[in-house]
């Protein structure tokens, strides 16, 4: 049996998100500082930092978090695993908006995002 390492898990992390990440298997820190300005919005109702230029998962999985939806099936934590706009493993609720892509949505300020627990419900804010 073929065994893999924690960081050979971690699903695939493309584009910016991995040229800003020292090590791809805690994922949570930037290259030194950025030269972006911030842009400031809440993740689960906490205050959160992002900088121009990301999407809403490359803020949050520079911030640290790993879990961005919870699968309505399985209630499985996903985290994303594209990051190009083709599966639905990053989908998190926007503005009251549930199924929103995290990996293809820019970042803007006051944001509020927050996981979506299987299909997500429609909160204040949505039509």
């Amino acid at each position: 049996m073929r065994e893999y390492s924690a960081a050979r898990l971690t699903p695939p992390v493309r584009g910016a998100i991995i040229a800003r990440m020292s090590d791809h298997s805690v994922g949570a820190e930037r290259i030194g500082p950025s030269v972006q300005p911030e842009i400031h919005f809440t993740w689960n109702a906490s205050p959160t930092t992002g900088v121009e230029g990301d999407t809403v998962a490359s803020a949050l999985i520079a911030a640290g978090e790993r879990v961005l939806t919870v699968h309505p099936t399985s209630g499985e934590p996903r985290g994303g695993f594209c990051f190009v706009g083709r599966c639905s493993d990053c989908l998190v609720v926007v503005d009251g908006q549930p199924g929103v892509m995290a990996c293809v949505t820019p970042l803007k300020a006051g944001l509020r995002v927050e996981r979506q627990v299987g299909h997500g419900h429609w909160g204040e804010g949505g039509t």
